[in-house]
């Protein structure tokens, strides 16, 4: 498939509920507060709603490594816990450069929530065995060893926040196709890390963001602690010195 021939794609309108038990799953393994999201999903949750579409669009890619390299979302209004919405998706744009394609697909949920993703796939159908190196799969359950202000998710983290979003990319829980696809290992989801970005900054701003930009800079693996830094608006997912994922968060005024 030529894959500049995505471009102009639609997906849906499909329904999604913003389900109470998706909801309540999602803040459990995403270390939030349960008792602060009972009536609204936290932000983080627009990652379900472009799952509601995405997984369409990268059915059509499955011969092709594919990155998530960038991620913007902006909420009109809050998710609330049982509304139905209208999710429906569009390839905006595809361009190539040094034979890697850059798919721009923009996501609408009812009136309440967009998104834009930038998803990175290569131009030829994979090889197998492409990672420089195969990391052996940590226990299932293992975290790493956590110091305060530190993060991490483990494999078995993964499958749960996989199914609270219905991100099934098997990168993110089987190891044989996370190699396959150039990886040393199963590596964490990019929204995953976002999910702890607007937490943490929610819970050091009191605020509640309108607008958010992701940028996903290297493959996280589960069980390696990483530090979460907010500086005006900004938040940086580290561990020493590798960036994860940067971000930039926008507050309403009132």
């Amino acid at each position: 498939m030529n894959l500049s021939e995505l471009e102009g794609s639609t997906y849906g309108p499909m329904p999604w509920r913003v389900a109470v038990d998706a909801v309540a799953d999602f803040v459990e393994v995403t270390g939030d507060d349960p008792e602060r999201w009972k009536d609204h999903a936290p932000p983080g949750f627009a990652a379900a709603a472009l799952f509601a579409v995405a997984p369409d669009l990268l059915a059509l890619l499955y011969e092709h490594s594919v990155i998530h390299g960038e991620q913007s979302f902006t909420w009109n209004g809050p998710l609330v816990v049982g509304e139905l919405l209208d999710v429906s998706g569009t390839v905006t744009r595809v361009r190539e450069r040094g034979g890697v394609h850059f798919i721009t697909f923009d996501m609408k949920a009812g009136d309440v929530l967009t998104g834009r993703s930038l998803f990175l796939a290569s131009g030829e159908s994979i090889p197998g065995g492409q990672a420089e190196f195969e990391r052996p799969e940590p226990p299932h359950g293992y975290r790493g060893e956590l110091a305060e202000g530190q993060v991490s998710a483990s494999r078995a983290d993964l499958v749960r926040y996989a199914s609270a979003t219905r991100d099934w990319n098997p990168v993110h829980w089987d190891h044989d196709a996370a190699v396959h696809a150039g990886f040393p290992g199963v590596v964490v989801h990019g929204l995953l890390q976002a999910a702890w970005a607007l937490r943490e900054h929610s819970r050091r701003s009191g605020a509640t963001p309108v607008t958010a930009r992701f940028r996903f800079r290297n493959p996280l693996l589960p069980g390696r602690p990483v530090s979460v830094d907010v500086d005006d608006g900004g938040v940086v997912l580290s561990d020493v010195d590798i960036e994860y994922l940067t971000a930039s968060v926008g507050v309403s005024d009132e």
